[in-house]
């Protein structure tokens, strides 16, 4: 869940990596995986749809057990709000959705009232701003 990530976890990112516009999203499911390189695309397992990733530095270093990188991804499923408006999430989010317009490298982000299925304030773009809950 996006709310268990730590600062000192994205500490290593350089880059937040977009294959879709996410400005036309309200929100994006982000986790933290298990990835067998700092960068380049990582391969997708989920149902849904890969939507983002991070891209890691040169000096982040891989678990001691598994040679992995944790690496953030940015996800969406079948059931998200995107694809089915009126659905189960038309309003609140899942535990691990985030807007992503407060996300950047090195920022986990947060939940605000345009992903908890509220309007977004006209401000917020505009001024570069993400206003929390």
């Amino acid at each position: 869940m996006s709310s268990l990530i730590t600062e000192d976890e994205i500490s290593h990112e350089t880059e937040l990596v977009w294959l879709e516009d996410v400005d036309r999203l309200d929100y994006v499911r982000q986790s933290l995986d298990r990835l067998p390189t700092r960068r380049g695309r990582p391969a997708y397992h989920r149902d849904g749809r890969l939507v983002g990733y991070a891209l890691l530095g040169s000096t982040a270093k891989p678990s001691r057990s598994s040679g992995t990188f944790r690496r953030r991804v940015f996800w969406l499923l079948p059931h998200d709000r995107d694809s089915v408006p009126e659905g189960l999430y038309a309003k609140g989010a899942p535990a691990e959705a985030i807007d992503p317009g407060t996300l950047a490298a090195r920022v986990k982000g947060c939940k605000t009232r345009r992903s908890e299925g509220g309007p977004a304030p006209t401000a917020r773009r505009e001024n570069g701003l993400a206003l929390p809950l």
